[in-house]
């Protein structure tokens, strides 16, 4: 049976990589743990009278119903809860602020229910409380799919092609480990005009990073996981909380958790600038060309000899995809792998990609197979369009490597500022 640790937390099976606690330490309470149970610990560990409040995730958001005196009515009137608070009678009431936490998530991403034929992925806890706040919010039509077929099953995705404009994501498909993964493939939606994932790790799923390239708007599931919050604690200590603490803790979040790529011209100095900006910001820096070399237990001149720059590639995009799982590091990458598409979605996923450019007459060859010899204004001009496709901004290097760091991280620090706007002066106007 586990154990008591603080008065408030979150429960869940299988919790090892939620941020929750360090969003109410954000938010003012440092006394949040994490409880995983299995099912048939659950009674019994709500029954310990010293737990205050806590946070329900999967799969317990349906199963703790019976288990309150009192609902919140929005509560009952969605059928789930994700938010325990201890009455002064001793026993628990309800409350669901998923509800909140998904209309904010929807409008940071200027999306909205109404009027819109709402297809959603999943059937579970959360599913109950996007169902029932489409509704609420107008939606003209609502589908749900699931793999019982308690509505319609996932066979059945092809009847509603035409007829979709706003697909949620309820389900963990997609989260990390397996990132990678999508339910739905968007280009069969021809009248798409919205995407929204509940998850938050990656930052950016399969399913979003498919309406990035699409041009839809889309929302992840951070917004949602740190508005909730800011509404259980509220729930918690019976006081308000300024909407602008959702910018600040969020946009502090994503920063911590995002990373920083750095693409370039082989020679370019993405080496020097990476290990600059790791000095600068204190994060772990991790040289792709250097894992490559490790794992393969030869140098990547002996990789080019052995097998040619095909079996380089595939070594290449095989470490990117390992790499970019990490959360808050810099990664280095190597001159040619923006010549893979597929090495775009492991790397965007969890960061923003900063293209190192200098001229090429400046450009170092030393240890570099394919500089060698080669044409480098015939390299360059082949890459560039690539490299702007994967970049999300370009970074001069004509100064020192310093300079070039602190540039990279005044941007990176203004965007993740920039991508929670919406909230930043909301309880200020």
């Amino acid at each position: 049976m586990t154990g008591f640790k603080t008065p408030y937390g979150l429960i869940g099976r299988k919790l090892g990589h939620s941020i929750s606690p360090e969003i109410h330490m954000a938010l003012g309470n440092p006394h949040y743990s994490l409880y995983e149970l299995e099912p048939e610990e659950l009674a019994e560990f709500l029954s310990d009278t010293r737990l205050k409040a806590l946070n329900v995730t999967i799969p317990y958001k349906l199963d703790v119903i019976p288990l309150c005196a009192s609902l919140d009515p929005l509560a009952e009137a969605i059928g789930s809860v994700n938010t325990l608070v201890r009455q002064e009678d001793g026993t628990w009431k309800g409350y669901n602020t998923d509800a909140y936490g998904l209309r904010c998530m929807m409008r940071a991403g200027g999306l909205t229910f109404a009027g819109q034929h709402v297809l959603v992925l999943g059937n579970g806890g959360v599913s109950q409380t996007i169902q029932a706040i489409a509704k609420l919010d107008g939606c003209a039509a609502l589908t749900v799919l699931d793999l019982a077929g308690t509505e319609y099953s996932y066979d059945d995705l092809p009847r509603f092609f035409g007829s979709t404009t706003l697909i949620v994501n309820a389900t963990p498909v997609g989260m990390y480990p397996k990132a990678g993964a999508s339910l739905v493939t968007l280009t069969d939606f021809p009248n798409l005009r919205g995407v929204a994932d509940v998850i938050y790790n990656p930052q950016r799923t399969a399913l979003l990073l498919q309406a990035e390239a699409l041009g839809i708007p889309y929302a992840g599931g951070l917004t949602m996981l740190v508005a909730q919050a800011k509404q259980a604690a509220e729930h918690f200590f019976s006081r308000s909380i300024d909407d602008a603490k959702i910018a600040e803790i969020g946009a502090e979040m994503q920063r911590d958790a995002e990373n920083i790529v750095l693409v370039g011209m082989p020679g370019s100095g993405k080496t020097v600038i990476g290990a600059a900006l790791g000095k600068l910001t204190g994060r772990t820096v991790i040289d792709l060309d250097a894992e490559i070399v490790t794992r393969e237990n030869r140098s990547i001149p002996e990789i080019f000899a052995d097998g040619g720059e095909p079996v380089f590639r595939e070594i290449e995009s095989a470490v990117v995809e390992e790499q970019s799982a990490k959360r808050g590091v810099i990664l280095v990458t190597g001159g040619g792998v923006v010549t893979q598409e597929r090495n775009y979605a492991p790397l965007r996923s969890n960061g923003r990609i900063y293209q190192i450019c200098r001229p090429v007459s400046e450009l170092s060859r030393e240890g570099r197979p394919l500089s060698l010899g080669a044409d480098l204004d015939k390299m360059a001009e082949t890459r560039m369009p690539m490299y702007r496709r994967f970049a999300h901004a370009a970074i001069e290097n004509n100064s020192t490597p310093e300079a070039a760091a602190a540039e990279i991280w005044r941007d990176f620090c203004a965007y993740t500022r920039t991508e929670w706007a919406e909230f930043e002066h909301a309880g200020r106007a």
